[in-house]
């Protein structure tokens, strides 16, 4: 494609050879690594590192030309500078890839917690009625039907324009982060439907306040296509608040949610035997959720409300709901022979370990022993009321290691044990082997206990502990089978 295509949108800061212009770029890249002759490298400021220190290695590599924000550059092939490279990206990628969203089913969610579970929902739902989907998301990205490892729930706006010119997929579903908005991951993608769930405490470490994550979450819906649709989940304070700044913008906005004020409908939800009765117009109408919790009836419905307003009959909706599986490492529940229940859930804020909690003890729960630990280097404002939501709701709770990131394991136990001094109570212990604290609990677990596992869910450990495996979901398998055995 043309330099002049290419470029035709960014605000450019130096004068460019009219000559160049004509020029044939053969690709793109923001990885030098992946340069290769006649390529167009961008150089993009990231927080663990600068792609303008890479510059020399992608023209030696055979890039034609750079992009940059930089003032001056002394490269050997012309350099163009631009105020941000992020947006640059997302604006060049769409054009070279022939804006690969546009004739596409394009569903976007945001939201504290949710987002991967009403993917799959949604996910299912289509393919139970016919069409093709690909979902790019915090778990894995599935396009054509082949899964790609996911790096970031929101990849790389010239990844995931890669990723929707390769799709041949009927419907593309992506997860949306608040990192992933404000660096300008989704620049140049739009959406026939944008989905809120929900916001609790998260993030404050990157986006300082709540107001300030909230106006994150927001950008997503200055990415509706023309026609598209806001679906926002109004039970919270922050969904009330999103639904009537769209509204005041004269976006098109479906408010799903108990609240009666909520497109003249009245939503019932069921926990206990994990249904929605939807009240319209005099009409009755079930919607079943093959998850429990009171937490997954609000992904149900909106999932629901999304696949209707895409067109499809409410009853072949409620019939994919009702035999959807779940995700691995959602609420994912492990029997035991005992008759004890291990469930390993990625809840990692306060208020999705409340319900994960909740939702153990309306199972049938006698006694919940809850595991969970801390990431290094992350939000620390919110580790307190995890921890009280933890004491409050289990009736044991330990504490353990999660992701250390760059933080020492001297350290993060330190703050376990402050953590649990100041606000834990006498149901707490500290077992540092994440391996060994899960363990412990299933050893001396009793008929009818609830093992709580929560922060990981379908991921691997970053650092080794005692037992040889690789995962939640992989340890608890390994400690059934040595239990299993040890009665045999």
């Amino acid at each position: 494609m043309k330099l002049k295509n290419l470029i035709s949108e960014l605000s450019i800061k130096n004068n460019v050879d009219k000559n160049l212009l004509d020029q044939t770029v053969l690709g793109i890249a923001e990885n030098s690594l992946l340069v290769e002759p006649g390529f167009l490298f961008i150089a993009v400021k990231g927080h663990g590192r600068d792609g303008h220190h890479f510059i020399e290695q992608a023209v030696e590599n055979g890039a034609s030309i750079i992009i940059g924000e930089l003032d001056r550059i002394d490269v050997p092939v012309p350099y163009i500078q631009v105020q941000d490279s992020r947006k640059a990206v997302g604006r060049i990628a769409n054009k070279f890839y022939h804006n690969p969203s546009k004739d596409k089913l394009m569903i976007g969610i945001t939201g504290t917690n949710g987002k991967t579970t009403t993917s799959y929902m949604l996910k299912h739902i289509f393919e139970s009625n016919g069409k093709s989907c690909a979902v790019i998301g915090t778990i894995q990205n599935i396009v054509n039907g082949k899964t790609i490892k996911s790096t970031n729930t929101t990849p790389s706006s010239l990844v995931a324009h890669q990723l929707l010119a390769a799709s041949t997929d009927d419907v593309v579903i992506m997860e949306v982060s608040s990192h992933g908005l404000v660096q300008h991951r989704i620049a140049g993608i739009e959406f026939d439907f944008c989905l809120f769930t929900n916001l609790h405490h998260e993030h404050l470490d990157y986006h300082g306040t709540l107001s300030n994550y909230f106006q994150a979450k927001a950008l997503l819906f200055q990415h509706l296509k023309p026609t598209g649709q806001a679906i926002v989940s109004t039970d919270t304070v922050w969904g009330l608040k999103l639904a009537d700044m769209l509204k005041s913008k004269g976006i098109p906005t479906r408010e799903v949610g108990q609240t009666i004020e909520n497109d003249s409908q009245r939503v019932i939800f069921n926990p206990e035997n994990s249904t929605i009765e939807l009240l319209k117009e005099g009409e009755a109408f079930t919607v079943p959720s093959s998850l429990a919790g009171l937490h997954n009836l609000y992904n149900t419905l909106l999932a629901y409300a999304t696949a209707e307003a895409s067109g499809i009959n409410k009853n072949r909706i409620a019939d994919s709901l009702a035999d959807f599986k779940g995700v691995a490492g959602r609420l994912e529940l492990f029997k035991m022979h005992n008759g004890a229940t291990v469930i390993i859930d990625y809840a990692h804020t306060p208020d999705a370990i409340l319900h994960v909690l909740t939702t153990a003890k309306q199972l049938g729960a006698k006694k919940v022993v809850h595991i969970f630990g801390f990431r290094g280097n992350r939000d620390i404002s919110k580790r307190k009321d995890m921890l009280f939501v933890s004491s409050d709701l289990s009736d044991q709770y330990i504490l353990t290691l999660d992701d250390l990131n760059s933080v020492s394991c001297a350290d993060m136990l330190s703050e376990l044990t402050l953590l649990n001094d100041s606000y834990g109570n006498e149901k707490g212990l500290i077992v540092p082997d994440r391996t060994l604290a899960i363990k412990l609990a299933m050893e001396y677990s009793q008929s009818n206990d609830y093992i709580v596992i929560t922060g990981k869910g379908h991921e691997t450990y970053q650092q080794p502990f005692q037992l040889s495996t690789p995962s939640d979901q992989e340890t608890v398998n390994y400690i059934l089978n040595l239990l299993v055995a040890a009665k045999s």
